[in-house]
């Protein structure tokens, strides 16, 4: 599969980003108007008017490119609603990009939201097609559950270091929600925390689980070589890609839940527009999918980050967390953040913004150079993935 550079090499030049949390008093438009806000108010020179086109991605909260409009106000500006499973926030992010790189316009916004909350759902939401009958019937939990145990028995991990690989994951990351204002839950968690919640699906309790929110963020978007018109600190897109999956690897028996193979093809294009050739070496931070624990252990992997059958291991030393070797999720991922659908990629691009400018605070991965932003959606077997890469230099 070809995948190139784009034509423009684009930059982004402003961010902004509400808390994910439970906006009970807040609309969705409310949540758009904040983060466009935040995004468009850090910068002197821009106003709405400078922005050619947008693009708003949203699973439920709305249905056509009114769901950005009505709320801005926006007149006589093209918007585009996007959505593309869990990856719907990075979906728009990816679309205003090539509209820049194409040389179609020369500033566009994405945008991302969802509201969960007050939706009368206690999870996800979502309105499936009628279909032939033979997918599989399960929820998310239960789906991403096999994972934990598929990767003890390829790799020989005993219960014990596996439970504590997933304990690892969810106290890593409620540890650097602690530090986030941002973020849903602000409270560092115990391994008796985690390991005595309610069981949820297989090894899975309460704690393993990410949680149900409302958020919004925003991203304004040029062309690299413009950037420093605006800010003095852009961020540069080194690399991005997208892979859908055919859904094939629940239809047969190859497929062992050790491995997203959407993550690994999607990562593998992106490091090659960027130049990464070591990514465990290379990369200064990530922001990945850790949608259950045992998913983002799995990523480590993927994303070329630990050798196969050893993630638990680096995860265990260390290696993922704030002061390890490659800090993984700094603002708390989903696991702190919940995931408001719409909006969960752009919050991982936000954060990758963050710590790229050295504004993170107490979050901040000295000498960041490159960071990760990794955002997949569906089922282990079934999903959609993406993966960017952003850089701090051009």
């Amino acid at each position: 599969m070809g995948s190139r550079r784009t034509t423009h090499d684009v930059a982004i030049i402003a961010m902004g980003c509400t808390p994910f949390r439970d906006h009970w008093n807040s609309s969705a438009d409310d949540l758009l108007v904040d983060a466009v806000q935040e995004c468009v108010g850090s910068l002197e020179s821009v106003t709405l008017d400078d922005v050619d086109a947008f693009w708003v991605g949203t699973q439920g909260s709305g249905m056509s490119g009114q769901t950005l409009a009505r709320p801005l106000r926006l007149t006589g500006k093209p918007v585009t609603r996007v959505e593309n499973y869990c990856a719907t926030g990075s979906e728009a992010f990816r679309n205003a990009v090539f509209a820049v790189a194409s040389g179609a316009y020369d500033m566009v916004m994405a945008t991302g939201v969802e509201k969960l909350k007050d939706s009368s759902f206690s999870g996800l939401s979502a309105v499936y097609p009628p279909d032939d009958g033979t997918a599989v019937d399960w929820t998310a939990p239960a789906g991403f559950s096999l994972l934990a145990p598929a990767y003890q028995e390829a790799y020989g991990v005993d219960a014990r270091d596996m439970r504590s690989a997933l304990t690892k994951v969810a106290m890593k990351n409620h540890a650097n929600g602690a530090l986030n204002d941002r973020a849903q839950f602000r409270k560092a968690v115990t391994v008796e925390t985690v390991e005595n919640s309610p069981r949820i699906a297989g090894p899975l309790g309460v704690m393993d689980c990410s949680g149900v929110s409302d958020g919004a963020a925003a991203a304004i978007i040029v062309r690299a070589e413009d950037a420093h018109r605006y800010t003095s600190k852009p961020v540069y897109l080194k690399g991005m890609s997208f892979v859908a999956g055919s859904g094939a690897g629940l239809a047969s028996d190859g497929y062992d839940f050790t491995s997203f193979p959407e993550v690994v093809a999607a990562a593998r294009q992106a490091y090659e527009q960027a130049g990464v050739t070591d990514p465990a070496a290379q990369i200064s931070l990530a922001e990945v999918h850790d949608c259950f624990t045992p998913t983002e252990v799995v990523l480590m992997e993927d994303l070329g980050f630990s050798e196969r059958g050893k993630a638990w291991r680096d995860l265990l030393d260390g290696r993922y967390d704030l002061g390890g070797g490659l800090p993984v999720n700094t603002d708390g991922g989903l696991k702190s953040f919940g995931h408001p659908i719409g909006a969960t990629g752009l919050r991982m691009m936000f954060e990758c913004f963050t710590q790229l400018r050295g504004d993170a605070g107490a979050r901040q991965v000295p000498d960041a150079k490159l960071a990760v932003a990794q955002n997949l959606g569906g089922q282990p077997g079934s999903c959609v993935a993406f993966v960017a890469v952003l850089g701090s230099e051009r």
